[in-house]
């Protein structure tokens, strides 16, 4: 008899870790298989195709890629910054200038998935954003920790990017009232 319930305690502690590894794992895993559809979705827009959805009940579509050489990152942004297009990956915000426009073209993810680089980012290094119309790079200037109320980073009337993600990148919490943001300055 109490071999039996020992078993059955195990087998329940077994079950109960697979599930939250599966549950840890879930949202990367779907942000990695989004990014790759998304991938497809904007080869066929840049080389003169329609800019189609990803999926078929996606609200969101790839409007930029965004490429850091140095970290080896190769990222596609999405037109919506909603918090659902959020966890397929980088968004563009609305309001802010266009991707391959002149001003602040301003992004955001999650620090978790696709902004997790963005703390290995250091002054100097080399973000490219190309779009439908061509290519620009940056070079970042300035990385700081802001609160979220503080909206002078999306304000800028500079060609730059923003890149803003939450922040402390190991909070459990999500949602913190602190963001890290990432400054780069258009390279002419």
């Amino acid at each position: 008899m109490k071999r039996a319930v020992s078993a059955a305690l195990a087998g329940l502690l077994l079950t109960l870790g697979g599930w939250q590894i599966a549950e840890a794992s879930y949202i990367h895993v779907k942000a990695f298989v989004a990014q790759e559809l998304i991938a497809s979705s904007w080869q066929q827009a840049r080389d003169g195709g329609v800019a189609r959805r990803p999926w078929p009940w996606a609200d969101m579509r790839a409007v930029a890629r965004l490429t850091v050489p140095a970290l080896h990152v190769d990222l596609f942004i999405l037109d919506n910054a909603s918090p659902r297009a959020l966890a397929f990956g980088p968004a563009h915000v609305s309001g802010t200038a266009a991707p391959g426009s002149a001003g602040n073209v301003v992004m955001v993810a999650h620090r978790d998935t696709h902004f997790a680089f963005l703390r290995s980012l250091r002054a100097d290094d080399e973000i490219g954003v190309e779009t439908s119309r061509g290519a620009a790079r940056y070079r970042v200037r300035e990385v700081s920790v802001v609160d979220k109320s503080e909206t002078r980073v999306l304000d800028a009337d500079s060609a730059q990017l923003t890149l803003i993600t939450c922040y402390p990148f190991n909070a459990i919490r999500p949602g913190t009232s602190l963001r890290y943001v990432v400054i780069a300055d258009l390279v002419t």
